[in-house]
């Protein structure tokens, strides 16, 4: 066990495997990705059941984190880099799926239920507490022209590769959430929820 540090754990929640890459349910993956992508690194480096990378990020030491355990175990491999690196679940910040949020928006949190999602509800069963910093990616369908909601169709669209168009607004919506996640290490979770979370033009809808 290493001693205590000022590392922080970014963590994103996913499945491993070239048929589930792109799906909705990678987006914690791809969030991961996208931060890795800008500090010039690769999580390459297996350890803790997880693909992981030292990165510079934020001006803070940080380990890139993607478990390789699956979806519904991602809890197993937190839990295990938390005991190694001696760390404390506030040094912890993890990015996943949310299909209750529409493509295209996210929210910062400091504490939550698992909202039907398993690999949230594996993280907080290892971790003993609901108690940890997220980011939740808006994975839901957005609405028609006409203002009807696509179907999201649940674990079938989850799991079912992205189209074109739908990445195209995931992509755009990964570098505001790589934004927030220097918020998170800079100025704390209160401050990137006050910055993020906000309704704009007070028309009630959320990021």
């Amino acid at each position: 066990m290493e001693g205590k540090s000022n590392v922080k754990l970014i963590v994103g929640l996913g499945n491993p495997g070239p048929e589930y890459q792109f799906t909705p349910h990678n987006a914690g993956f791809l969030a991961v990705d996208r931060i890795a992508d800008d500090c010039g690194v690769t999580l390459a480096n297996r350890r803790g059941r997880a693909l992981t990378a030292r990165a510079t990020f934020a001006g803070h030491d940080v380990l890139l984190v993607k478990p390789e355990t699956f979806m519904n175990l991602s809890g197993l491999s937190v839990a295990a880099l938390l005991r190694e690196l001696n760390l404390e679940v506030e040094d912890l910040v993890v990015l996943y799926d949310e299909l209750a949020f529409p493509l295209g928006t996210f929210k910062v949190a400091a504490e939550g239920s698992a909202n039907g999602h398993n690999g949230v509800k594996s993280v907080s069963g290892s971790l003993g507490t609901e108690r940890w910093n997220r980011i939740r990616i808006g994975v839901g369908k957005p609405a028609l022209a006409d203002g009807r909601e696509i179907k999201a169709g649940g674990a079938d669209y989850l799991l079912a590769p992205m189209r074109k168009q739908e990445l195209a607004i995931l992509d755009e919506v990964l570098d505001r959430v790589q934004t927030a996640a220097e918020v998170v290490l800079t100025k704390g979770v209160a401050a990137a929820m006050n910055e993020f979370n906000r309704r704009p033009n007070g028309d009630g809808e959320k990021k």
